[in-house]
This record gives C-alpha cells, sequence and structure tokens, in this order.
C-alpha cells in the first residue's frame, strides 16, 4: 500500500479535501503541521490523519519529517491545495508497485487561478516526481524550491490538480507576501551584492522569458497576469536586498531570523 504525505500551514479550508482525495489510493495519511493557529491539526486528526506538530524547517526538511512515521515503503506527496485526478486515481490502482522497475512516478501538475487552468509560462505540464519509494529517494533536504530527484522514474500521463491561487489579486499578493520576502532574505544573508539595476534586469528578463520563451503572450489575460506577476516578484526580490544594502533604518527594523 501507499502512505500520503501532506505538510500544513493554517489549511483548514483545504485539509479536509485534501486527505479525501488521497484516501482513494493511500491506506495512511501523515500530516506535518507546521503550527497551524487555525482548526488544521482538528480537522486533519477528525479526517482520520496521523499529525504530527513541527515548527517548519524549510521545504524539502519538513516534508521529509513526515518519513520517520509511515509505514508503507511507498509514499505520495502532496500540498494542501492540490487533488488527485481520476486519472492518477487509476493509474496507482492499476499499478503493481512491488514489481515496478522503477523507484519514482512524476506527475503532470495542472496549475490554476481560480478555476482556470493556466497552460502557459512553464506551468503545464509541471512534471514533478511525488510518488516514490522513500528507501530510495526522498526530497531533497533543501529550505526552499525543494524537489523529489528523477533517477530512476517515468513521466506518467497523469495530472495532479493545483489550486495554485485563489484569484488574480492572490496570484499578484501571495508572491509578493511570501516569495519575494524570503527569496530575498537568502540572497542578502548570502552576502550577495546586488547593484541599482539588479532589480531591473532580473525584473524584466523573468518578463520576457515567461511572455515570450514560455509562451505567456499566448495565454490571454491569465499568461499576461501570470508573466507579470512572476516579473513582480523577481523584481521586488531584489528591491528589497538593495534597500536593505543602502538603508539601514529598514534593514535594522527587518527580522532575519524569521525567513521560514
Amino acid at each position: 500500500m501507499i502512505s500520503g504525505i501532506i505538510t500544513t500551514l493554517n489549511e483548514e479550508s483545504n485539509i479536509g479535501e485534501a486527505i479525501k482525495s488521497l484516501a482513494q489510493v493511500c491506506d495512511q495519511i501523515v500530516v506535518v503541521d507546521s503550527l497551524s493557529s487555525d482548526r488544521t491539526v482538528e480537522e486533519a486528526r477528525a479526517a482520520g490523519a496521523l499529525v504530527i506538530s513541527q515548527k517548519y524547517l524549510g521545504d524539502g526538511i519538513q516534508k521529509n519529517v513526515a518519513l520517520a512515521h509511515v509505514t508503507n515503503k511507498w509514499v505520495l506527496s502532496i500540498d494542501a491545495d492540490e487533488r488527485l485526478s481520476d486519472e492518477l486515481v487509476e493509474f496507482i490502482r492499476r499499478t503493481d508497485f512491488e514489481n515496478t522497475p522503477y523507484d519514482g512516478f512524476a506527475v503532470r501538475r495542472r496549475n490554476y487561478v481560480g478555476s482556470r487552468w493556466i497552460r502557459c509560462c512553464g506551468w503545464y505540464p509541471d512534471y514533478l516526481v511525488r510518488l516514490y519509494r522513500h528507501d530510495k529517494l526522498q526530497f531533497r533536504p533543501v529550505k526552499q524550491h525543494s524537489t523529489v530527484p528523477t533517477d530512476n522514474t517515468l513521466r506518467i500521463k497523469a495530472d495532479l490538480i493545483h489550486y495554485r491561487y485563489h484569484s488574480t489579486a492572490d496570484l499578484f499578493a501571495k508572491p509578493q507576501r511570501n516569495y519575494a520576502s524570503r527569496g530575498a532574505k537568502l540572497i542578502y544573508l548570502s552576502h550577495k551584492r546586488v547593484h541599482a539595476w539588479s532589480p531591473i534586469l532580473h525584473g524584466s528578463f523573468a518578463l520576457f522569458a515567461n511572455l515570450f520563451l514560455r509562451g505567456g503572450i499566448l495565454g490571454g489575460v491569465d499568461g499576461i497576469s501570470v508573466s507579470l506577476a512572476v516579473a513582480q516578484n523577481s523584481y521586488l526580490k531584489y528591491a528589497k536586498v538593495l534597500e536593505w544594502q543602502r538603508d539601514p533604518k529598514v534593514r535594522d527594523a527587518e527580522n532575519f531570523d524569521d525567513i521560514w
């Protein structure tokens, strides 16, 4: 059988459906919760999951915490805002995991803004290894943008549905609120110097790459919005670093111990 893994922080509105989705193919579900202040833990336990409370350690490290508590060799890792598609459920049910020559399977992540499927800007097919033997593969123990290695894995034609952003407003607000500040702090703490043109250059390149190289211009308003949001995130990240380098008052007011 398969153990399902979910990492959470204040996901009371999502966790029940995420567990229900995993329960279609998993006989055990482990939730690693980052000390949520809402009802995530209560909802997860009520849905039958084993809940492990762990202060957030960073992306890959946090996901691997669950591996000490799983009872199966194969695990399926999702986020609280992800759901298994019918074709993914069918693939898992008909696969003989005891005799497969592969150590993992990469699924196509189907990303949504609201109810709109975004197919451009590298958002589809967004292949990620999420179903794997944890004695052979694990998430890389890094704090940001961790993935499972693709060694001896197979890409399958089945989707993992990802409700990535609630709306266009969320598309612009969430990266600014979370990702830009986090990325900026990591750059600053690495002692990498940026210059006055860094925000403009990084933001402009991100916009060009997503609009033209990744097809955002062909995705209509949503494709352009995604391209602009990615560019905004890149611009803000370097603008924040530049500000900390130039302005001691702003820098001293920032908590660089609070990244995760």
